[in-house]
């Protein structure tokens, strides 16, 4: 433990440069009620946690900036010291406190101290408010208490009364000491590995966090590099993706080493990814453009196993800069792939080990369009008569893509069906039964047996309306009788779907949707 630091000291020494914020540390998220809470805990003598630095001689280019404010260059010669623990502490204090630099960003608000406001324990004291908002006579400006002038000029109104309560205050957060200790190491495993210990002894660092701390390198900033990507996956209306970081590791040591452990995806180093990083890129999307193209699917949400993504990322993955042309028999051997490993739900476990017998024959193919692929089993391991719908399980997402693989036709307009929209929305309101709940509970159906997969089918919310609790025999009536055998087919339903009760409806159904399934897999 080295001395505690008076935060007057702390600020003189984030403003000469000498403390700085790593690239691989998240960037600043306190709002500035968090912020004025902290400021309270100080006046109140309250502990706030140690700040823990790394002090190395060895200075990283690939820096972030101190919340709002950019830091000069240090003003001396090294070592520096990286905030390894207590970002979002120091960031604060600084950003209170000093008043050399202007900030990059209006989004900062000051701090203001309360005069009128009962002390107590519990209630802060400390408040953040737009220019707008503040009370001369009540709310004293923090920023002023560490500058002899501007704290002299603030206070030379008030009565002695409050002079002195505003006195008190100065001396409360002059005195204070924040405890900080240092690690001294030019091994950024070794700090890489601090940094990982650190985190989950409190928020937890996921794996992409401690890659980015494994991975950094002079020119390279992997978060940075992600977070550019992420828009051209937006393009793709894959938007939700870029929040799956471990998935996007997962592909990149897919990419990289053929394997997705773990083990493997922490032995990357950054430059490994550096130098693939461009072939990975065009992997995930052509994977994704692909996926949209191909298998209708429009929407990260509707992925019912996200791990698919790996195997196809390392097909597309290619040194060619305009992508990776695939051929019709690559087409048809990775569509085969693609409902087979959906349907057999071979992603839902014992995904590390999948994915690298994939990822093998997926560099087979790419390499040969006439590569004998091994493919999953034809398997159906989804249960249309007994799974229930819900857009957030996987088989349900199944189901969707199964009914968006041809035309679709909502049953009483006849409004095609638009997987796209549709897809996008991932809304149970897409969505409806084909027997109606409320019709199926009038003949005392149970929820679980009225919810099965085999009941749900795509359907326009106006044409639900109408429909309401009628049976299919009344609202299929209304139907063009020409139409009607083909907007049932679209939706895998049996023709005389009408005459039939719900049992032999559900049977028939599942026949049509399992036929439909083996069909896609062959």
């Amino acid at each position: 433990m080295s001395d505690a630091l008076t935060i007057r000291k702390l600020i003189d020494r984030i403003s000469s440069g000498d403390i700085r914020i790593p690239a691989f540390q998240r960037n600043f998220v306190w709002e500035p009620d968090q912020v004025a809470f902290l400021l309270d805990s100080i006046y109140k003598g309250f502990p706030i946690g140690t700040i823990i630095l790394w002090k190395t001689d060895t200075r990283l280019k690939a820096e972030k900036r101190m919340g709002y404010f950019t830091l000069p260059e240090p003003q001396k010669d090294y070592p520096v010291n990286y905030v390894l623990d207590g970002q979002q502490r120091l960031t604060s204090l600084f950003s209170v406190f000093q008043t050399d630099l202007d900030p990059e960003s209006d989004e900062w608000v000051d701090v203001y101290f309360d005069m009128l406001a009962q002390e107590t324990v519990q209630e802060s004291l400390f408040v953040a408010l737009e220019v707008t908002e503040v009370d001369v006579k009540r709310h004293f400006p923090v920023k002023t208490l560490f500058d002899t002038v501007a704290y002299r000029k603030a206070t030379s109104t008030f009565s002695d009364e409050k002079l002195e309560r505003l006195d008190d205050l100065q001396a409360r957060f002059k005195e204070y000491l924040v405890p900080n200790e240092v690690f001294e190491s030019d091994d950024r495993n070794k700090v890489a590995i601090v940094f990982e210990r650190i985190n989950r002894a409190g928020t937890d660092l996921n794996v992409f966090e401690l890659l980015s701390a494994w991975s950094w390198s002079e020119e390279f900033d992997l978060v940075e590099k992600f977070s550019t990507l992420q828009d051209a996956i937006a393009d793709h209306g894959f938007d939700d993706l870029g929040d799956d970081r471990d998935l996007q590791l997962r592909i990149c040591a897919g990419v990289i080493s053929g394997e997705t452990t773990p083990k493997r995806i922490l032995e990357l180093n950054g430059e490994e990814i550096r130098e693939k990083f461009p072939i990975i890129e065009r992997g995930i999307l052509g994977a994704l453009d692909f996926l949209s193209r191909e298998a209708n699917v429009k929407h990260y949400k509707m992925l019912p196993f996200p791990g698919i993504l790996v195997p196809l990322s390392v097909f597309f993955a290619t040194e060619k800069v305009e992508g990776l042309n695939y051929t019709e028999k690559q087409k048809h051997m990775l569509l085969r792939w693609f409902w087979r490993s959906l349907f057999s739900r071979r992603f839902s476990a014992d995904v590390n080990e999948r994915q690298a017998l994939d990822i093998v024959e997926m560099k087979k193919l790419a390499d040969d369009e006439n590569h004998k692929f091994k493919l999953p089993r034809a398997e159906l391991k989804i249960d249309f008569a007994k799974d229930t719908f819900s857009t957030a399980n996987a088989n349900s997402r199944v189901l969707i893509l199964l009914l968006s693989s041809d035309n679709a036709y909502s049953f009483l307009s006849g409004a095609k069906v638009d997987p796209d929209k549709v897809l996008k929305k991932a809304s149970k309101h897409e969505f409806h039964h084909i027997f109606p709940q409320k019709y199926l509970q009038t003949l005392g159906a149970d929820e679980r047996s009225i919810n099965v997969l085999a009941n749900i089918c795509f359907l326009t919310r106006a044409d639900n309306n109408t429909i309401r609790a009628k049976a299919p025999s009344e609202y299929l009536a209304r139907l063009d009788p020409k139409k009607k055998s083909e907007y049932l087919a679209s939706a895998y339903c049996p023709a005389d779907t009408e005459s039939k009760n719900y049992g032999d409806f559900i049977n028939a159904r599942v026949e049509l949707l399992v036929a439909r399934a083996q069909e896609l897999m062959a």
